[in-house]
């Protein structure tokens, strides 16, 4: 074994709890790259680019790397069975990713952007296409019982291509040859800290057949498009932003929305290291432990929501101006006025953090059919909702509709999938 993997892959004689905590570790530092980089590059690069940049990086790249990651992950890392090998689900990805970045430049051709804009948003699409790529090497160390590998490789994949971007961003002053550096660094960041480990561990089985990438694509279509469709709800409001506003206001609902990224982030530090769990609870037919453990981590999350809100209330104005003050004389007074549209936001993030919790439910419940609905309806809804309010009200408007979507998105989640485990439990003849 090389000297890297050994330091990678060493392990502590508890490694579950080495697990939670290279999971948090990986995760904060996915989740604060994402929530602070347009932030930096609207301070770096000024308003007009930060906006494209915040835009290509949190919307139209998120939504090309969930093409690409096609919502394959709770199903990748519940197949206790081995129902499909390591080598499926690695040629399956290759077919995601390639499809990701032709649509991506799809988008870019009918959109009518600049040069400029279409250039720097296709190079985070690219950045953003890799990131799902890596999922699927991420997966399977979960899968296999090495979620701290996960966690590692998110860690310092993300210090990796953050820095080596800020580096050149800051030395250059060009926002373009920054993104070309860091996909440059996240093509090395999979090989070093994705490729070269899963490599080293024992009985992965990297054989694939053709013929087993069509039922792959089958399991799993229906999480794929409620995964992408998810993403539209969640986004309507920056879509309508970016087609009815300006880059500048891209920007500024970029940075008021970050609060959802730590609820999101505190969300997954309870559910992932959980879901396992679940998944051999509802396998086992022990529908009262499954049972609990839901209604635990509901509690602790609406907590967690409980405690975001009172923050806004108490200190939104202030933390609001101590963002203008770090962006710049330029932004005084920019920000604070926002800071309605920001206690929306931040309510409607702790409902989309409950929404999570109960769509991982219904997929160890294997109810692919209810999620797909939801969403189907849901992006209707965003569809109408978003654009309407965003004409009529700008950025409050946008907030306005971001909550509604995640408030309707939430109750179909929690009461669809306690309807399925009430049925599940009945089929399975258990009081």
């Amino acid at each position: 074994m090389t000297t890297w993997s050994s330091l990678l892959l060493h392990t502590t004689p508890n490694r579950e709890q080495q697990n939670m905590v290279w999971n948090m570790i990986g995760s904060f530092c996915y989740a604060f790259a994402s929530m602070v980089l347009s932030f930096l590059v609207m301070r770096l690069a000024g308003e007009e680019q930060g906006g494209i940049f915040a835009f290509g990086f949190s919307t139209v790249g998120q939504q090309m790397f969930l093409l690409a990651y096609f919502g394959i992950r709770p199903f990748h890392i519940t197949d206790g069975t081995g129902a499909f090998r390591f080598g499926d689900y690695l040629h399956h990805r290759l077919i995601t990713c390639a499809a990701a970045i032709l649509l991506g430049g799809v988008y870019l051709a009918v959109t009518g952007y600049s040069a400029n804009k279409a250039i720097i948003i296709f190079l985070l699409i690219a950045y953003k296409v890799i990131d799902g790529f890596a999922d699927v090497y991420e997966s399977e160390f979960q899968r296999r019982g090495y979620l701290y590998l996960t966690g590692k490789s998110n860690t310092f994949r993300t210090i990796l291509s953050v820095g080596v971007f800020l580096v050149t961003l800051v030395a250059g002053k060009n926002l373009g040859a920054a993104c070309v550096a860091a996909v440059c660094a996240q093509v090395a960041g999979v090989l070093l800290f994705d490729v070269v480990v899963l490599r080293e561990l024992d009985g992965v089985d990297y054989s694939w057949d053709a013929g087993r990438l069509l039922p792959l694509t089958a399991e799993t279509i229906l999480l794929f498009v409620s995964v992408f469709l998810d993403f539209y709800v969640f986004s309507a409001s920056k879509y309508a932003i970016d087609a009815n506003l300006n880059d500048a206001a891209s920007g500024y609902f970029n940075v008021i929305f970050m609060p959802t990224s730590i609820i999101n982030l505190a969300a997954g530090f309870v559910i992932r290291p959980f879901l396992t769990y679940l998944t051999v609870c509802w396998t086992e037919h022990r529908f009262g432990d499954f049972a609990k453990k839901l209604l635990r981590i509901s509690a602790v999350i609406g907590g967690l929501s409980v405690l975001a809100m009172a923050g806004v209330i108490l200190l939104g104005r202030p933390v609001l101006g101590i963002l203008e003050y770090l962006l710049g004389p330029a932004y005084t007074g920019k920000l604070t006025g926002y800071n309605g549209a920001f206690a929306l936001i931040v309510l409607g993030g702790g409902f989309y953090a409950i929404l999570n919790l109960y769509y991982y439910a219904l997929v160890i419940m294997r109810r692919q059919g209810v999620i797909f609905g939801i969403y189907l309806v849901m992006t209707a809804a965003a569809a109408l909702l978003a654009p309407w309010f965003v004409v009529r009200y700008g950025i409050l408007g946008a907030a306005v509709s971001y909550l509604l979507l995640m408030v309707g998105m939430a109750i179909g989640f929690v009461w669809m999938a306690w309807i399925a485990f009430f049925h599940g439990k009945e089929m399975k003849g258990c009081k």
